[in-house]
């Protein structure tokens, strides 16, 4: 078996097709809201992310086949006054689950956000995602906070679209 860690191409046509297919399997999965992308999105998902300068994905390919997806975007630490990289999505196809993709998609966004010199990686997780939890606190991620006293940090949205 070959496993293949790569920064996404997004002017690729097979980065191209792997990219919505991924995000649309992760969208479906109830860890990712339970239902499909919209043709809109899978239709015009990678040519939007490449507008995007601080945007980049990382691919898992196994034995020449996608099999896991990780969007990122470049932010900034006001209180590290440094740039910082947030993990926006992060999946493994459930067939290529276990082998150790999602570290090493991590271990791959690790290395881009040393080489930007970045002060730390981000990322969400649902609280009952046991699953990715036990993933992120195997490669050192752990909960936000500045003091025990105020508590962790809770991610909040609130949408400006109904189709989302």
């Amino acid at each position: 078996m070959s496993i293949e860690i790569v920064i996404a191409d997004y002017a690729n046509e097979q980065h191209k097709t792997a990219i919505p297919a991924l995000l649309n399997a992760y969208a479906s999965d109830p860890m990712g809201g339970g239902k499909p992308l919209t043709e809109h999105v899978r239709r015009n998902l990678v040519n939007e992310l490449a507008k995007i300068p601080h945007a980049f994905s990382v691919l898992a390919f196994v034995d020449g086949e996608p099999a896991g997806l990780t969007n990122c975007f470049a932010a900034f630490s006001t209180f590290a006054c440094k740039p910082l990289i947030n993990i926006h999505d992060l999946m493994v196809l459930q067939n290529y689950r276990g082998l150790g993709l999602s570290q090493l998609m991590l271990a791959k966004v690790e290395e881009i956000a040393r080489a930007k010199d970045c002060c730390k990686v981000t990322l969400e997780v649902l609280s009952n995602n046991a699953i990715a939890k036990s993933a992120y606190l195997k490669y050192g991620f752990s909960g936000y906070e500045l003091d025990p006293q105020a508590g962790n940090a809770v991610f909040w949205q609130k949408s400006l679209n109904s189709t989302n």
